[in-house]
């Protein structure tokens, strides 16, 4: 019998005995056992997942403190991103695109946005690119059902993008990219930014994204690991954008390039999956001419 249990990976201490004297017998071990894979078969169907909690702290042993209430924000979103980050096998992939001729696109087109009275930033050009990227590998534009059996495809592209509000971060939609114009786009930012940052934005403004864009640049940094937004699969962090001297075959040449990170679920998207999404973005973003083919 202890072969047996053993055999199983089974504790007899575990198993209760209804044998002689409360000897356990074979069959008690077989039903132990087919208890146990019933729980845990239950336990992942309802997407179980027990984790220890942290030990409460009693900080004023240290030194002075004072507490200060969490915002609403920042405790609904930190819920999510929990789930998001226990739920998901996060993996990032880390690349960098040439963007030195798109900068100097956007900088010719500053007069003309600014007769429409509308800041042209370079987030909508990077909106339109991921789409173009979507489109070419549909895997990343897609959920994954509830029971992680079947993979939904999206006919639609909705982007995310993720705005820093004095409340916490916010992350609004907006809707059909792949319809809308740079400019359309850039005045559609501008507005669900500005509601994002007066706390009046709908619910319906934050659902429905396909993708998520989180955007750093202004602020700072090379590189950083955005968790996914599920139920999508993936969110691309680009980072500050810096001048490097890059090879071009003959010399060295001055060239503008931009961090891109991308998060990944990796039980829907592989690696080699998401190293050709950062290569076809960063060809995209190198010469939006491709988004023509």
């Amino acid at each position: 019998m202890r072969r047996f249990a053993r055999e199983l990976g089974v504790d007899l201490l575990a198993v209760r005995g209804s044998g002689p004297k409360g000897r356990v017998t074979r069959g008690d071990v077989q039903e132990f056992v087919k208890r146990t894979l019933a729980a845990g078969s239950a336990d992942a169907a309802a997407g179980a997942l027990r984790v220890a909690a942290l030990p409460e702290v009693d900080f004023t042993r240290f030194g002075e403190t004072e507490e200060h209430p969490l915002g609403r924000i920042k405790r609904i979103s930190g819920n999510h991103l929990s789930a998001c980050w226990l739920n998901i096998p996060h993996v990032t992939q880390f690349d960098e695109a040439d963007i030195t001729a798109l900068e100097a696109f956007r900088q010719e087109q500053k007069a003309e946005a600014a007769r429409r009275e509308i800041k042209l930033t370079f987030l909508p050009f990077l909106m339109k690119a991921c789409v173009g990227a979507l489109r070419q590998i549909p895997e990343f534009n897609t959920s994954l059902s509830a029971d992680g059996e079947r993979l939904i495809h999206k006919r639609y592209f909705h982007i995310g993008v993720a705005v820093d509000t004095p409340q916490g971060l916010v992350v609004p939609v907006i809707r059909d990219v792949d319809r809308k114009g740079i400019f359309e786009l850039a005045g559609e930012l501008a507005e669900v930014s500005s509601l994002a940052r007066a706390g009046k934005l709908s619910p319906a403004q934050l659902q429905g994204g396909c993708f998520s864009i989180s955007s750093l640049g202004g602020i700072g940094g090379t590189a950083f690991t955005p968790i996914v937004n599920a139920p999508e699969v993936a969110i691309l962090g680009v980072s500050r954008s810096a001048m490097k001297p890059v090879w071009d075959g003959a010399a060295f040449a001055p060239r503008l390039m931009l961090p891109l990170s991308l998060s990944y679920d990796h039980r829907v998207i592989d690696g080699a999956q998401a190293a050709r999404f950062t290569t076809l973005l960063a060809t995209l973003l190198g010469d939006l001419r491709h988004l023509l083919l």
